[in-house]
């Protein structure tokens, strides 16, 4: 069970992806790929009946199906525009309940959304009757781990300094502060 669990895990946390503002979304052409539907054709009738679930259950479909755009090369050097979807948890959720049951990838699918978003639920429950103290120490491990997926990604992207590249942050949300600055102001350790 825990081999499933593992797997499970990987390969949809592994198209997983993080918008600048810290929200999870997934691209419904790597979920695609992921659930084994080998024609986008076919997976649109999937997304299609996921979206009237969810306009069905009183969602709004564009918040959790959100339209891109995306562009593939061709051959002969020109470019095609392709469609796809920025999708939330929820969509997800709704796409692998209307995928193929049939194939196993699709049954991982579901008990790995079903179970993510319910630890999501539970955790949302769970803050709430936290103590003051409790909470700056859960937000402190967010932030951990929100500064270590924005170190993975400015590595990615070439940064080579990153103590201009964290000041540069902090200037932008302490009008112009460094990190030094700030400690000198609230008298804090460095």
């Amino acid at each position: 069970m825990n081999e499933i669990k593992e797997y499970n895990e990987t390969i949809f946390e592994s198209i997983k992806h993080i918008d600048e503002y810290g929200n999870e979304y997934w691209l419904a052409r790597e979920l695609q790929n992921v659930l084994e539907y080998k024609r986008w054709d076919k997976f649109c009738n999937v997304i299609n009946n996921a979206q009237k679930a969810c306009e069905n259950s009183n969602y709004k479909v564009f918040e959790h199906f959100s339209q891109v755009g995306k562009t593939s090369k061709m051959p002969n050097g020109g470019v095609k525009n392709l469609l796809d979807y920025k999708l939330s948890r929820y969509a997800c959720y709704l796409i692998v309940q209307n995928s193929d049951p049939r194939k196993e990838v699709v049954a991982l699918g579901q008990t790995y959304f079903a179970v993510q978003t319910r630890r999501q639920e539970l955790t949302e429950k769970e803050y709430s009757m936290l103590t003051e103290d409790e909470k700056r120490f859960y937000q402190r491990s967010l932030t951990k781990k929100g500064n270590y997926s924005l170190n993975q990604a400015a590595k990615k992207a070439g940064v080579k300094n990153f103590d201009q590249f964290h000041n540069a942050g902090y200037k932008g949300l302490y009008n112009g502060e460094t990190a030094d600055d700030i400690a000198k102001r609230k008298g804090l350790r460095y």
